[in-house]
């Protein structure tokens, strides 16, 4: 009996004081009503203190972009603070450079408000809404990435193509709150009542997991976008696009766009990497696209082809491929431009090689994930 009253007592004893602290919390962290003037202003929010900058944000519906869910790793939440909010934590400054910490740019998710604020974000923010959205369709493209298509129920969704919505993912399993996670659209931008995406399977990933275990068709899903700045330029340069995975996403929307507004003067080069055959995907689609379209040329590359011999596209690292094209078959004579989207030793590398062939940094354009 004596070891049972041991156990239950640590317990009473922990349970006590958690409520203590929370009382405590409560009382002590009671900041109260405080104010955030946007933009010199342009607007500005009365609300209780005590959240993160990024979530009282989203409170009143202004969206500032987060592809991490409000963790602190992935240093897209970034606005500049013009009132103090005291120093840097470690977490910010990872993500600074000597210029943004001179115009005291900080993490939205880091700041907490305690009290008044003033700060500046870019305009376009004002724009992003919450969408509730119907998963319309499910469809395995490869092994470990899914399309998956939203119907946004009547609303609309304005985007250039080539940028991103941020799912909201919901308390699951051993995940006690939502958080969210950004993924390319692939649609069309003329497709403004769906959104489609392409979204990989990785080991342990809170979004990734939910969306191939538990996300089914039929379901109810919050969509935040659009965001980010990953869009074709118009100059008219020749576009040399570089892409591996669900990177796929945002040169789908990016190509079809350009069909839809007659675009298609401009020459393309379309790099795709993977690594066997079953991490292709899309390549009747895109070969029916490169007929339609004489001035697209898509040059899919598997890096470890099976010994079937059934693969006759290019084989080797897309990195191999992309500097052997570069040297013999896209026009250096004509200014030339880099889009790159994957993740980021593949953006390294391919910068390189890009770099060694006459295209300057200044002319690459790039989405991590």
């Amino acid at each position: 009996m004596n070891i049972l009253i041991a156990p239950v007592t640590v317990a009473v004893i922990s349970a006590l004081l958690a409520a203590a602290i929370a009382v405590v919390d409560k009382i002590v962290n009671n900041y109260g009503e405080v104010k955030i003037d946007i933009n010199e202003g342009k607007k500005g929010l009365t609300l209780n203190g005590g959240d993160s900058l990024l979530s009282s944000l989203a409170s009143q519906s202004i969206f500032v972009p987060s592809a991490c869910g409000g963790r602190g790793t992935c240093g897209a939440c970034k606005c500049q603070v013009t009132s103090d909010v005291g120093p840097y934590l470690p977490t910010e400054t990872p993500f600074m450079s000597a210029e943004e910490t001179s115009r005291n740019v900080r993490l939205a998710c880091q700041v907490k408000i305690k009290a008044d604020i003033s700060i500046k974000i870019p305009d376009s923010l004002f724009n992003i809404k919450k969408f509730q959205s119907m998963v319309k369709e499910i469809r395995d493209v490869t092994h470990d990435i899914k399309e998956v298509t939203f119907d946004l129920q009547g609303e609309t969704i304005e985007f250039e193509a080539g940028k991103y919505v941020q799912i909201v993912v919901p308390p699951h399993g051993k995940i006690k709150s939502s958080t969210q996670r950004a993924y390319s659209m692939a649609s069309r931008p003329a497709e403004k009542g769906i959104v489609k995406l392409l979204i990989r399977l990785v080991p342990g990933g809170i979004a990734t997991t939910w969306v191939h275990t538990e996300l089914k068709e039929g379901d109810r899903a919050e969509l935040v976008g659009p965001f980010g700045d990953f869009c074709r330029t118009d100059t008219g340069a020749t576009m040399v696009c570089i892409a591996g995975g669900s990177g796929m996403a945002p040169f789908m929307a990016i190509l079809y766009d350009m069909i839809d507004k007659g675009e298609t003067d401009r020459e393309v080069w379309y790099f795709f990497g993977a690594r066997t055959e079953k991490d292709m995907f899309y390549l009747d689609e895109l070969r029916a696209l490169e007929k339609k379209w004489p001035n697209f040329h898509f040059v899919p590359a598997l890096s470890e082809p099976s010994d079937s011999g059934d693969w006759d596209g290019a084989t080797g690292l897309i990195t191999d491929v992309l500097d052997s094209y570069l040297k013999t078959r896209i026009d250096a004579g004509k200014p030339r431009e880099g889009y790159l989207c994957g993740s980021p030793g593949m953006i390294g590398a391919c910068n390189n090689v890009m770099n060694a062939n006459g295209i300057t940094a200044d002319k690459i354009y790039y989405d991590k994930f």
